[in-house]
């Protein structure tokens, strides 16, 4: 991966982050909500948080370790929430899918939407033969978007994280190229 992409769908655009997204994100990630439904989120969220989480982000791109991208309105260009294959390892040809999506914009398709369009980057640019992902198993609604893309359940990681003092369970679903495009059951 030499340049960042910018992939384009229906109602949204998936660019890089910019500084300029910085007190979006804050905003947006600074929701407990937020931060609940995802391993690596703090909360609070403070000051400086979002500049850091943008800058850091360039050099793992540069070395081919991940690609994450603002999920933006196509139209009107606000913020909706950040998506990402990282963990990207070239010689099994796999990574792992995470997302995140602020409050006011869920239950609107948007993460289906996105998560659709990088599956298809995965597979038809990166090559990757496999994509997986986990979501914390007391929120479905992540499980819904991964099973819409056409991912299967492929276990439950029991207690395999602690989140804010609690062990959490992990649903992990998984999608091959050869399954790519094909009927959802």
């Amino acid at each position: 991966m030499t340049e960042h992409p910018t992939l384009k769908t229906e109602r949204l655009i998936l660019r890089p982050f910019t500084l300029a997204d910085a007190p979006e994100v804050q905003r947006l990630v600074g929701e407990r909500d937020i931060a609940s439904t995802t391993m690596h989120i703090p909360h609070p969220y403070e000051d400086g948080m979002a500049e850091e989480w943008i800058a850091a982000y360039q050099e793992r791109f540069d070395r081919g370790e991940q690609v994450r991208f603002a999920i933006t309105h196509r139209e009107q260009d606000y913020l909706i929430g950040a998506i990402d294959l990282f963990a990207i390892d070239s010689q099994h040809d796999k990574a792992e899918l995470g997302y995140w999506i602020g409050k006011p914009y869920w239950n609107q398709g948007y993460c289906t939407e996105a998560a659709s369009a990088l599956l298809k980057y995965g597979f038809e640019t990166l090559g990757l033969n496999r994509i997986y992902a986990t979501h914390f198993s007391r929120n479905p609604a992540s499980g819904r978007v991964m099973q819409k893309i056409g991912m299967k359940h492929e276990g439950c990681l029991r207690q395999y994280a602690k989140k804010w003092g609690i062990y959490e369970n992990f649903e992990t679903y998984g999608i091959l190229r050869s399954e790519y495009g094909t009927p959802r059951d």
